[in-house]
């Protein structure tokens, strides 16, 4: 007696759901690679980055995304908009990083969807220590504003780019200290104040940085120099 079996499942050279899930993502990754969309300064969108020989999505930081050389971005998980990316990014060390120089040269272009399959997440696999992208973080601004109220001023001071958060409290807190009482006698005419903000790698060149000097001392120099 001959059995005949009845093919279950889809018919011959037919996918599965899940393999055709497979195949849409390889021509998007493929589509991704080879059509790159144009990445400009300033457009506030996320992009594609090498990080050795995997492509990572990043999230350049308002602000800091105009200069054409260096700019300042975080790492991102590639699913960031989905509820279990972020525990799964925590795991692999995206969450860890802070704000980091990003050279443009990097850049492949907006990030497109296609490209998580090129990432670490995708590969299940920690986030290397040397990205190849040093710190971006924190600074702090001593500035000089009319007592009348109106909005001419000058910034006295830029300090940074501070390596941790802790670091930049502690001298706000200190420069605060320090100014408390002489806030409208150190600048004629104006009230000195510091603000705590991103550190700004567009004006990098115009930043002291806090590291090698007292930050005390740098305000009396800087408010020396305004009264002289």
């Amino acid at each position: 007696m001959i059995h005949r079996f009845r093919r279950c499942g889809p018919g011959p050279g037919a996918l599965t759901p899940e393999d055709q899930a497979v195949v849409d993502q390889f021509r998007a990754m493929l589509t991704a690679v080879r059509n790159p969309q144009p990445w400009t300064p300033g457009g506030a969108q996320d992009i594609a980055v090498r990080v050795g020989p995997f492509i990572e999505r990043a999230h350049p930081r308002p602000g800091d995304d105009h200069d054409p050389d260096v700019i300042a971005v975080t790492l991102v998980h590639p699913d960031t908009t989905l509820a279990g990316a972020y525990l799964h990014g925590r795991q692999l060390g995206y969450t860890e990083r802070g704000w980091l120089r990003c050279e443009t040269t990097a850049i492949l272009g907006v990030w497109q969807p296609g490209y998580a399959m090129l990432t670490h997440a995708a590969a299940g696999l920690l986030l290397p220590d040397d990205v190849g992208m040093e710190p971006a973080h924190y600074a702090l601004f001593i500035e000089a504003h009319r007592r009348d109220d109106s909005r001419d001023g000058l910034i006295l001071l830029r300090l940074g780019p501070y390596t941790q958060t802790r670091h930049a409290q502690q001298d706000h807190d200190r420069i605060t200290a320090a100014l408390e009482g002489r806030e409208t006698t150190l600048a004629p005419g104006h009230r000195v104040s510091v603000r705590y903000a991103p550190f700004d790698v567009s004006d990098h060149q115009l930043f002291v940085d806090p590291y090698e000097a007292d930050a005390v001392a740098l305000l009396d120099a800087a408010v020396a120099g305004v009264s002289a």
